[in-house]
């Protein structure tokens, strides 16, 4: 029988690797706009246009930002997103109508011409508003699940910290995939918007979905299991559990990367986010949050640190 859960801190050291990335990119993306990812004008307001030109070409970002520069702009105030060979993703401050046809005419002018797939203008106050409800929605759905799970498992000896425990598997997978935005941000240029918002929370319903499972396995366990070790229990639920939770995540995972491949460029960001954020719920829900319920049961935290506090000891004396 595999003992996944005596293997719990190789679990927990590999999480660790996968979000120390993300963190440092953040970090990095701070430094370099103040903060920590590459916001879309969803959060910080602006206007964003997409451009398919008849003809394919090669385009220079220098050529295109001198385009706005004759028109006032600075060159931080014009961000320049190719995409593929025959299309433009021009992110700018807010641009009136007299200023979009203008810009648009010279591009015309210096690229040839072309259709505008997309146009959008959101002010800074809706940036401000949208950015700040993220925020609150994150938290509120953390909270609500929390309460949620301590109800739910209230005939199971302390139910509060299944709640904590999925909470943490939760932020798992949310510095996941807030770490793999910096980082696509960084390398790619990528951005975060209200979709990805979207992404974020599905992702966050469904590592607790999955969290939730195992759960509930431990808590028919516990009965059936009457004098067996905890950490045995665990570890049974798990076992008991791996093949569904595999087999139900390949599926989902299989549809997310036919739409990644051929689901179009407007989506694709979307379902990466998907498709990062599932795999990591997978990953969290069985090695990261069940594991978590032995270490809390078994005090070891407080154990390390009553062996550290007697290192020190010793060494004072």
């Amino acid at each position: 029988m595999l003992d996944i859960v005596g293997k719990r801190y190789w679990y927990f050291a590999f999480s660790l690797l996968i979000i120390i990335p993300g963190l440092i990119a953040m970090g990095m993306t701070f430094a370099q706009t103040g903060r920590p990812f590459r916001l879309a004008i969803d959060f910080t307001g602006g206007t964003m246009l997409e451009l398919k030109f008849d003809k394919p070409q090669t385009f220079s970002t220098d050529e295109v930002v001198k385009v706005f520069q004759q028109f006032g702009f600075g060159s931080n105030d014009v961000s320049v997103q190719p995409s593929g060979n025959d299309t433009l993703i021009l992110r700018t401050r807010e641009l009136s109508q007299e200023d979009k046809t203008k810009i648009e005419a010279a591009l015309a002018d210096k690229f040839g011409k072309f259709t505008e797939n997309r146009a959008e203008t959101v002010g800074p106050a809706i940036g401000g508003e949208v950015t700040q409800r993220a925020s609150v929605a994150v938290a509120l759905a953390a909270a609500g699940i929390l309460l949620y799970i301590t109800w739910a498992f209230r005939k199971v000896p302390q139910p509060f910290r299944y709640g904590v425990c999925a909470i943490i598997a939760m932020l798992h997978d949310v510095l996941v995939v807030l770490g793999t935005a910096s980082i696509f941000g960084l390398l790619f240029g990528w951005e975060v918007d209200s979709l990805y918002l979207t992404a974020l929370m599905t992702v966050i319903g469904f590592s607790v979905h999955d969290t939730i499972v195992v759960f509930d396995r431990i808590r028919e366990n516990l009965s059936r299991m009457r004098g067996t070790r905890f950490e045995d229990v665990v570890n049974h639920s798990i076992l008991q559990t791996l093949d569904r939770s595999i087999n139900t995540q390949m599926t989902v995972l299989f549809t997310l990367a036919a739409l990644i491949l051929f689901g179009g460029l407007t989506i694709q960001h979307f379902v990466a986010t998907l498709f990062i954020g599932i795999i990591s719920g997978s990953y969290s829900s069985i090695f990261n949050a069940t594991p978590l319920l032995v270490v809390w049961e078994n005090n070891e935290i407080g154990q390390f640190f009553k062996r550290l506090s007697g290192r020190n000891t010793e060494a004072t004396a």
